[in-house]
């Protein structure tokens, strides 16, 4: 079917010598192939749109990854941490009597229903921004000014009652780290959805402008029909002077398992085949180079986050053909408003029809933190696959609570501790945590609600294991919060404040230096500024690693960023603890 579309990074339109080439775009949530128009046995004009969704390099249902040829290591690293935990719970059995204390479990278990409870009502306020975003559809707020203003005051209120009410409770670290950590993603989902339809909003007012010459220019032609008419005729008279293969194009070779294939007219993959080469221009400086921000008609957009959608030609994307420089320039314009106010994959919804608490409901339960109007979606849920997610996160969480309970707690560092030693201690078991937290967020729960919500772009981390600097980490090992302060802050301060690409850097640092601080204050009960120093000194560090001498040593830079990542961590909880 022609609804399963992508977001596009980089196309490649075929040469014209080579018309049997299909033209794809990869994209943020999959590759989509299109072919070159064809004539069917029936002798019709068709084409064919395949969409190859991506998956997460962990998956087992990756073939990328199934075929790597160091996929035997991640059994290995399985099989020996399970033989690890074993000679623990033997050791401990054989010391102690018993397998684990379970003190870790208490410390989780307090207060559980008041910690549910409170979670549950962070969660349904975010419900709000449903009539939020509806006064502002209608008028009642003003779009800017007024409705911004209004926006962070509320972001600001929810933040600042999670805080006083973890505080109040004397909740222990694990329940007061939770609910700050999700206060921060609902508050993240909130800023996306208000301030994409913020956005939408004022461009479904230069929209209404721009169609409204649209239609003046159209009446000095003869009318809306008779336009559309000879914008008809200009494009029958281009398919019929380009060659045409006679029979069905295969689908590329390098299509992975759950690839999707349906077939369009002509007409309409004419279109989307504009639409691609027009994301292709897009973003492009004057000597073709990527730009830093996109943009698609007044909507920012960080780079590589430009939607192709596949929905039949719009009037306006048909004018574009019309004889007349007014009418195509004019239809242009509004063809390209008319594609930001309709959802990038089947361009079914159009806002506002979007803004409905159905709608809502359904991007929340998204492991996104970036609101678009439609996602790529799965054709159904997997029961085998929740299963799986299932086990594995109940598996890999019992390793976890193992390390934790066995190697983390009982070393809590003290001043009286010598400071060397307490880092010897810790590096191991801290890095162990962070391995089992990561699989447990972005592979076990990000996967086990992609499945439930039919979304079909499963790339929540990229190969951060191989970064050989810091920027080039925290563009990888964490996706959603990347692509979230990518649009919302790093390209939305460049295009507001028309700030440069390093200030604009600078800014998304310290944004987000000063959040993980606050984590850890709330955590610890301690302002020290000390993960915020070293978050900040990474900015120095990027810039020592973009020299070409200490850029072409990859397996240095490997090297001290996996340095950088062991000591880190336990640094952090000595700095914390014991000072």
């Amino acid at each position: 079917m022609a609804s399963r579309a992508a977001t596009s990074t980089a196309i490649q339109p075929p040469p014209s010598a080579a018309p049997a080439v299909p033209l794809n775009t990869v994209g943020a949530e999959g590759t989509l192939y299109v072919s070159q128009p064809y004539r069917s046995s029936s002798n019709k004009l068709r084409a064919v749109v395949t969409f190859a969704p991506r998956k997460s390099l962990f998956d087992i249902s990756n073939e990328t990854s199934t075929s790597n040829e160091f996929r035997g290591f991640f059994s290995l690293f399985w099989i020996s941490l399970f033989l690890f935990v074993v000679r623990t719970y033997v050791r401990s059995i054989e010391t102690n009597g018993y397998i684990l204390d379970f003190e870790f479990a208490s410390m989780i278990s307090r207060d559980a229903i008041t910690l549910a409870l409170s979670d549950a009502v962070l969660v349904l306020n975010t419900a709000l921004c449903v009539p939020f975003a509806k006064a502002i559809a209608k008028g009642w707020i003003p779009s800017y000014g007024t409705g911004i203003i209004l926006q962070h005051l509320w972001q600001a209120a929810v933040l600042g009652t999670a805080i006083t009410w973890t505080f109040n409770r004397q909740w222990p670290w694990v329940q007061s780290g939770f609910l700050t950590l999700h206060s921060f993603v609902m508050i993240m989902k909130m800023h996306s959805y208000l301030s994409t339809n913020t956005q939408l909003a004022h461009v479904h007012k230069r929209a209404e402008k721009i169609l409204a010459q649209l239609k003046e220019a159209t009446d000095a032609e003869g009318g809306w029909d008779t336009a559309l008419q000879k914008a008809e005729e200009t494009i029958q008279q281009e398919e019929s002077a380009a060659p045409v293969p006679q029979g069905t194009p295969g689908i590329p070779d390098d299509t992975p398992a759950g690839t999707t294939t349906s077939y369009v007219d002509a007409r309409t993959a004419v279109t989307l085949r504009q639409r691609l080469a027009a994301r292709a221009t897009a973003g492009l400086n004057a000597d073709g180079t990527a730009s830093a921000v996109q943009t698609t008609g007044t909507r920012v957009v960080p780079p590589g986050a430009a939607a192709v959608p596949t929905y039949p030609p719009t009037p306006a994307e048909i004018l574009v053909h019309h004889p007349s420089e007014k009418i195509a320039n004019l239809a242009k314009a509004h063809a390209e408003l008319e594609r930001e106010l309709r959802g990038s994959v089947e361009g079914r919804v159009r806002w506002p029809a979007n803004i409905t608490f159905r709608d809502f409901a359904w991007y929340q339960l998204t492991p996104t933190l970036v609101y678009e109007l439609e996602y790529p979606r799965t054709e159904r849920i997997r029961p085998l696959y929740v299963f799986e997610k299932t086990v594995a996160f109940t598996g890999t969480f019992a390793l976890l609570y193992t390390i934790v309970e066995t190697f983390i707690i009982p070393l809590t560092p003290t001043k009286e501790q010598s400071f060397a030693r307490s880092l010897l201690d810790l590096a191991m078991p801290f890095m162990i945590s962070y391995l089992l937290l990561f699989y447990i967020i972005f592979e076990c729960i990000c996967n086990g609600f992609a499945e439930l919500s039919y979304f079909a772009d499963r790339q929540f981390y990229d190969d951060w294991w191989n970064s050989t600097s810091w920027d080039e980490f925290s563009r990888k090992w964490n996706r959603p919060v990347h692509t979230f302060l990518l649009r919302h802050v790093y390209a939305s301060t460049m295009s507001s404040y028309k700030l440069t690409r390093q200030s604009a850097m600078f800014v998304t640092f310290l944004l987000s230096a000063a959040a993980h601080e606050l984590v850890m204050a709330i955590v610890t009960k301690k302002i020290r500024f000390y993960l915020f120093a070293l978050q900040i000194a990474q900015i120095p560090l990027i810039a020592v690693g973009r020299i070409p001498a200490i850029r072409r040593n990859k397996l240095l830079g490997n090297l001290v960023f996996w340095i950088g990542l062991y000591a880190g961590f336990p640094l952090l909880c000595v700095a914390y603890c014991a000072y």
